[in-house]
């Protein structure tokens, strides 16, 4: 039988038709299956709303007490200024938060944002009922309960899963309740239960604009960091993610291999039978090396028929295996039906004490030059013994390549 998830994932696919790949569907649920990159621009876009958000919050805040001044009595007026007063300092505050590609920073941003007026609407909320008012008194008052159901409209503004939506909406709606409950005696529950309603489904419809966010982010963000033909990362989506693994591979002294693939007398096949079938050659690649990364991997291409695998948490003899792994399953065919071969070079963070990964790639790239000057389909790293470099030559070691998987990919 099918599970409820799978059954939610179903109707999604049948309302969102074309937009979203099967296995991005997921994405909109929960997010700790999102790739790298979606992560970073989504938390920058957070903490950029954020920061959009709080100075709205910061500017408007203050500003009311001028209408409290003038329906409210001076005790009760000084007391609700003076909230208005931290809270407006508060929102300045997370002005000076600068997106930074994280998504717990984005998180405590958000958080940060939503806490300080559910704080102001639970201290305000006990103040007011403190006094019998009446008239203009009593309607001003009225509009300081509507409050979460701005911050839960709030929400929708954000790229969030579900997940994450009812994550924030959630202490908005309890603190709703324990407002009510600090005024037990005197609360008109029918209406409280109404307004409680009211704003459950406000969150629905918050999730569903934040959930319509991702999913279009998704598909963009998509868009931007693959390479159109063959699906795989586009170079600078690769130098991207490659500076981040660099960064987190250095500062806890993990390791991190790359390789450098290039397919080999790639142009003649352009020559004899046209960048079509090239194409066609470059797609059957990154899609059997794709389906054959381990998790984490990342393929990228680079240019032309080059191509770059990162592979965090890596050491050089697992880099090498993968990669001789790899060429015995094949590249693909040719159009004559005769084995794609590929000339590969692998390089490491510390086994070549790499200073940038701008130095690792160079590295890579020229033990792949290596490889092809020794006579191409062959596999180049670092010798662990010296400071020379070893080749494997993989020639007539590769399978022949099952051309109805091909066909598949």
């Amino acid at each position: 039988m099918k599970s409820i998830s799978d059954v939610i994932l179903s109707r999604l696919t049948d309302l969102i038709p074309g937009e979203l790949e099967q296995t991005e569907f997921r994405w909109l649920t929960l997010p700790h299956q999102h790739p790298v990159l979606l992560t970073r621009r989504r938390a920058t876009m957070i903490v950029n709303r954020v920061r959009l958000l709080a100075f709205l919050f910061a500017v408007l805040t203050p500003l009311w007490s001028s209408v409290d001044l003038i329906v409210f009595p001076f005790p009760l007026w000084l007391s609700l200024a003076l909230l208005r007063l931290v809270a407006c300092g508060t929102f300045a505050s997370l002005l000076l938060y600068r997106p930074n590609g994280s998504l717990f920073d984005a998180y405590r941003a958000m958080a940060l944002l939503f806490a300080i007026p559910t704080v102001f609407y639970v201290a305000s909320y006990v103040l007011l009922g403190r006094y019998q008012l009446t008239g203009i008194s009593a309607a001003i008052s009225a509009g300081y309960a509507f409050l979460p159901f701005v911050l839960l409209s709030g929400l929708s503004i954000f790229p969030l899963t579900l997940l994450e939506t009812l994550m924030f909406a959630g202490p908005i709606l309890i603190a709703h309740a324990i407002a009510g409950s600090l005024r037990w005696t005197t609360v008109d529950w029918p209406s409280f239960a109404g307004s409680f309603w009211l704003q459950v489904l406000i969150t629905g419809v918050s999730a569903l604009a934040d959930m319509s966010q991702l999913a279009f982010m998704i598909v963009l963000v998509r868009q931007a960091v693959r390479d159109p033909l063959t699906g795989a990362f586009s170079r600078s989506s690769g130098e991207e993610v490659l500076a981040l693994q660099f960064s987190l591979a250095s500062r806890s002294s993990a390791r991190l291999s790359v390789a450098f693939i290039d397919l080999d007398h790639f142009k003649n096949i352009n020559d004899r039978y046209g960048h079509e079938a090239g194409d066609k050659v470059l797609v059957n690649m990154t899609c059997i090396v794709r389906h054959n990364l381990r998790h984490g991997d990342v393929l990228a291409r680079w240019g032309g028929e080059e191509f770059l695998v990162i592979m965090p948490n890596t050491e050089l003899v697992q880099a090498e295996a993968a990669l001789a792994r790899l060429s015995n399953i094949g590249f693909g065919l040719n159009p004559d039906h005769t084995p794609v071969t590929a000339s590969v070079g692998i390089a490491e963070l510390m086994a070549d004490q790499a200073s940038d990964w701008k130095f690792l790639v160079d590295m890579a790239d020229r033990r792949m030059y290596r490889a092809k000057q020794r006579g191409r389909d062959q596999v180049c790293s670092r010798d662990e013994q010296g400071a020379t470099d070893c080749c494997t030559d993989l020639r007539g070691m590769a399978d022949i390549p099952n051309e109805a998987e091909i066909e598949q990919c």
